[in-house]
């Protein structure tokens, strides 16, 4: 019999409030938990090993959960807590850690020796957004023909285009001429330690 006022998580119903409920539980608890006896943990209580019946007592008492965190132990480990909370803060947990753990992609910026202040602007706006995403900036002057006579003008849209992003973003490295194109990396300032892999997006 499942105790009172507790939601029965194994089941189809599930509690109505603040934390989402789960069809299913992603551990035993409660009258799931059929084991003779328990090491308890948790908040509020004295930390032991207790009979399962008295252990759902001290549960029910504080109106939580007695959850088994542990079942490989011996006995078993079981804690005191709210088990949608448990559940909600495990999701949050997981989820911030993706995010953290998120490769960062290597955007590339295409500007030619004459490339004008509009689109100049244009593109820096787009190398902004990358940069606050986490990624890194792989801008470049594109040199056709000709044009390569004129290497310094592409050196100096690439210094204006460090200094128009220096505020979230570190070059790492001078221009530097490969072929027919001159280049240059930015990292973000904030996340200059992150790999780079995926594959780049042109602009």
């Amino acid at each position: 019999m499942a105790l009172p006022n507790r939601p029965n998580y194994q089941g189809s119903g599930g509690p109505r409030g603040k934390f989402a409920p789960r069809k299913e539980a992603e551990h035993r608890i409660n009258h799931f938990i059929r084991v003779p006896q328990v090491r308890l943990v948790g908040d509020n209580v004295t930390m032991g090993v207790y009979p399962t019946q008295e252990a759902l007592k001290i549960a029910q008492q504080q109106q939580l959960d007695l959850v088994e965190i542990s079942p490989q132990a011996d006995p078993p480990v079981c804690k005191v807590i709210d088990y949608n909370k448990f559940l909600y803060d495990k999701k949050r947990k997981e989820k911030e850690m993706k995010a953290k753990s998120k490769t960062a992609e290597l955007k590339e910026i295409r500007f030619t020796p004459g490339t004008d202040d509009h689109d100049f602007d244009f593109k820096a706006r787009h190398a902004e957004n990358f940069l606050k995403e986490g990624n890194k900036v792989k801008a470049y002057v594109q040199f056709k023909g000709r044009a390569i006579q004129f290497k310094e003008r592409g050196e100096l849209v690439l210094l204006k285009f460090a200094e128009r992003l220096a505020e979230i973003g570190q070059v790492e490295g001078l221009p530097k001429l490969e072929g027919k194109r001159m280049l240059m990396v930015i990292a973000p300032k904030s996340q200059k330690k992150k790999s780079t892999g995926g594959s780049a997006a042109s602009e």
